[in-house]
């Protein structure tokens, strides 16, 4: 009997259906659509997409009868150095944008934090701060950079010049987006580690911040990608950027259009590679199913025990 309940070999593990990775589900927003919409849907795409194609043919024609696609316009852009000046400029637009995300992404934590705080003054100088640099226009600061502080005196180097009216502009999106993530979170994680023994600044340094980071990762890379962007502004202060790269390029061989299309492709490449990374983080890593454990094999009972039994 013990034999027939407990066999002596193991039972097979029976492999748990694979769990589908959840995307992003945006029905809290409008109804699922059903069959007829479905149906509409896919034909306003076909559509779209065949006027989309329309246009581009049609935009071919146009350079192809204009000379615009002849060898002799595209022969510069096979050699090497002709990328390499605009690599250069690539160079300067990750260092301008690096710099931005380092000061903005700081800046941000402590606005985001103020925003929290307990203290009535301190959330409103920094809900003050945050509204009035998501209002201002980033050109208007460059601006101001450009022209305003050199009548007083001040005149900063030719990359803090764009640096800081970004900063300025994308703290106050890095401290929403944080923020976002912190109030996301359950409160029973602060009161947990409060439980411990921790103070309320290592609660939020050590558990908070931490988890909140994590939450909020894909929107991080996404503004990280409208940064690089925004960067392009550096052609105003003359700094050495992909796009003013690009502009001394095209006067420098009169090609404005070869030239301008391949900015356009090393931007795709770019900002594309990193679009597909914060849809990596957003769909977050596919779980393996865990395997069901398997009993230790058990010797078989004999036919004296069965009789006992």
């Amino acid at each position: 009997m013990t034999a027939q309940l407990i066999p002596d070999r193991p039972t097979p593990a029976r492999p748990r259906p694979r769990r589908r990775s959840r995307a992003y589900a945006a029905s809290f927003m409008y109804d699922v659509p059903g069959p007829r919409g479905r149906r509409n849907i896919l034909v306003g795409s076909i559509v779209s997409c065949l006027l989309f194609a329309a246009i581009i043919g049609y935009g071919l024609w146009q350079f192809a009868s204009h000379g615009q696609l002849d060898p002799s316009r595209w022969a510069p852009f096979t050699e090497w150095p002709i990328w390499q000046y605009l690599l250069v400029g690539l160079l300067g637009t990750l260092e301008a944008a690096a710099i931005v995300a380092v000061l903005g992404g700081l800046l941000g934590v402590l606005l985001a934090l103020g925003r929290i705080s307990r203290l009535r003054a301190v959330r409103w100088v920094c809900g003050f701060y945050i509204e009035i640099a998501r209002t201002v226009p980033v050109l208007l600061v460059i601006y101001l950079m450009l022209f305003g502080l050199p009548q007083l005196g001040i005149n900063l180097p030719v990359l803090w010049k764009l640096v800081v009216p970004l900063t300025i502009a994308n703290s106050a999106v890095f401290a929403e987006i944080i923020r976002a993530g912190i109030l996301s979170l359950p409160r029973g994680q602060r009161e947990a580690a409060l439980s411990l023994g921790m103070r309320p600044g290592q609660a939020m340094r050590f558990v908070v911040l931490p988890q909140a980071a994590r939450n909020v990762a894909p929107s991080l890379v996404t503004q990280f990608v409208s940064l690089l962007k925004d960067t392009s502004l550096g052609y105003i202060v003359a700094f050495t950027e992909l796009l003013y790269r690009g502009q001394v390029l095209a006067s420098y061989l009169h090609l404005l259009i070869p030239t301008y299309v391949a900015v356009t492709v090393i931007y795709l490449v770019v900002n594309g590679s990193l679009s597909a990374f914060a849809s990596r983080l957003q769909r977050g890593p596919r779980r393996r199913p865990s395997a069901q454990p398997v009993l230790p094999a058990l010797p078989a009972a004999t036919h004296q025990e069965e009789t006992h039994a």
